[in-house]
């Protein structure tokens, strides 16, 4: 221990009296941190008297070490290390924060270019921007299937018809433009969802339409209604609802469905009428009608019955009708028949009787014998209808 103690003491002897390569970075002429600026030969000058008559010549101070290189060269400034701010500003070119005296000047504002006779583009430029919003702003473009309304402050002003019109610049007029003569759509229920409805007969239906609808007074359309879009789906479902309540299960998964539409158009233009929404409803058109998610395989048997009962009516019918009109064929028949009899009575018995009597024994088996005594001929017709003996194998 009392060998490294030696050792740090020779250090400390050999180092006292040398300056850093960089200088003090509190002083100005690189001298020590202590104030007093080393002697020629290394050590304090202690014999050098103070004031003006003991003043010794003095030269100029030099930087001791390397420049630091992050500091822009200045005169008369020594070395001594940068601060973070002293690099930022080395770098942008700018003052100390504050407008101080760092040596770099604020950012400054780009300049216009002047015209040649040294005016400023600026009142040009303003001029061309202003003319622009005039323009777009007072030249409307209608097109064939649209018109607008002009509002002066918010308020109605007039109609414009398809086509150019001028107005005046906003905000003190604009216009809002609608298409009124497409047709326009709306599904109801959205997407796959279920719409279930009551039937006059106490049953549930998913029901799903469409509802095709324009404007028919834009005025009306635009200032009327806060919601347009919303309020004809809203009457279309009160006026369904309404219509299908009228009818029965049958009537609203069968022939019926005409009729619902129908229905429910009317109510519709009658409530829109009513609140003065300038729309028409150009029709309404049934998508589906299914019993809900829940019942419907026992809906599906009640429909295969009912399918069943109904092809068994259908199939009686069609047998009455052949019936009936074979009984009026006959009818006919007999009537002809009498009229005839009536002319020659005789003749015509005797005719139906022959015709009678040909008809019923060409169906039975006859043996026909002329005269007492002579062998009747075979009974081939029985002997044909008797069975055939079994062949019999060979030996």
């Amino acid at each position: 221990m009392s060998s490294f103690g030696e050792r740090m003491t020779r250090i400390g002897l050999a180092m006292a009296g040398k300056k850093s390569p960089w200088g003090d970075p509190d002083s100005a002429d690189g001298s020590e941190p202590g104030g007093a600026a080393p002697s020629a030969t290394g050590g304090e000058d202690a014999d050098a008297p103070d004031g003006p008559a003991g003043e010794k010549p003095q030269e100029p101070k030099q930087p001791n070490g390397p420049r630091n290189p992050w500091l822009p060269p200045s005169s008369g400034e020594g070395r001594r290390s940068a601060s973070i701010e002293d690099i930022f500003r080395a770098r942008t070119g700018r003052g100390r924060p504050g407008g101080g005296d760092g040596g770099g000047k604020g950012p400054t504002l780009p300049r216009l270019p002047q015209r040649p006779d040294g005016k400023s583009w600026l009142p040009i430029g303003i001029a061309l921007v202003a003319a622009v919003w005039l323009g777009a702003s007072m030249v409307h473009r209608i097109s064939p299937q649209e018109k607008g309304v002009v509002t002066t402050f918010g308020k109605y002003s007039r109609m414009l018809d398809p086509g150019m019109a001028l107005t005046l610049p906003w905000p003190i007029q604009s216009v809002a433009t609608q298409d009124v003569t497409s047709i326009r759509r709306e599904s109801i229920p959205e997407g796959d969802g279920e719409k279930l409805m009551l039937t006059g007969d106490q049953n549930l239906v998913d029901l799903s339409y469409l509802v095709r609808w324009n404007i028919k007074n834009l005025k009306l359309y635009s200032f009327q209604l806060a919601d347009p879009d919303q309020t004809v789906r809203e009457v279309a479902e009160a006026a369904m609802r309404q219509s299908i309540a009228e009818v029965t299960l049958n009537d609203a998964m069968g022939a019926g469905r005409a009729s619902i539409e129908q229905s429910a158009r009317d109510r519709m233009q009658k409530v829109l009428d009513a609140y003065r929404s300038g729309i028409l409803i150009q029709g309404v058109d049934i998508k589906k009608v299914d019993p809900p998610a829940k019942v419907v395989d026992a809906f599906k048997e009640v429909l295969a019955a009912q399918q069943d009962a109904q092809s068994d009516v259908n199939r009686a019918q069609a047998w009455a009708q052949q019936t009936t009109a074979r009984a009026q064929g006959d009818a006919t028949a007999f009537d002809k028949v009498y009229e005839q009899y009536k002319l020659a009575p005789e003749v015509t018995r005797r005719r139906m009787y022959y015709e009678t009597m040909e008809r019923v024994l060409s169906q039975t088996d006859k043996v026909i014998v002329e005269t007492p005594g002579v062998t009747p001929y075979l009974p081939l017709p029985q002997l044909m209808q008797q069975p055939k003996p079994a062949p019999t194998e060979g030996r």
